[in-house]
């Protein structure tokens, strides 16, 4: 199998991680008072799981390239207030696509403590 073509160099990618804890990271920090979760783990088998599931649905409504937006957001319980991501299933596959809320979002990552720097 050939490497996907949007793959980016691991020193691209530890670049932007960096600048994220440099930024937004602190930012984050000095807004809540405590050091936020940045990285998000899901087993293959859940995002294989999950991609057959949006094609599936996005089948069934008649949308022939669906997509999955990234979502950042955050808890707010008695257990955490830390970040989350999760995965919504999307109409199209552009910045724009319209969120497909017929079928739902995957969460339920593991949130890595402390967090790791790529």
């Amino acid at each position: 199998m050939s490497k996907p073509k949007n793959c980016i160099p691991v020193a691209e990618a530890k670049t932007l991680q960096k600048r994220w804890m440099d930024t937004r990271a602190l930012e984050i920090k000095a807004a809540e008072g405590v050091e936020d979760a940045c990285d998000f783990t899901f087993s293959l088998t859940d995002l294989e799981e999950f991609v057959a599931y949006v094609r599936d649905q996005s089948n069934k409504q008649g949308i022939s390239d669906p997509g999955v937006r990234v979502y950042l957001a955050a808890y707010d319980t008695a257990k955490s207030k830390k970040a989350t991501v999760f995965l919504a299933p999307t109409k199209g596959v552009g910045g724009n696509a319209e969120n497909n809320y017929s079928a739902e979002p995957l969460n339920r990552g593991q949130q890595g403590w402390p967090p790791n720097v790529y």
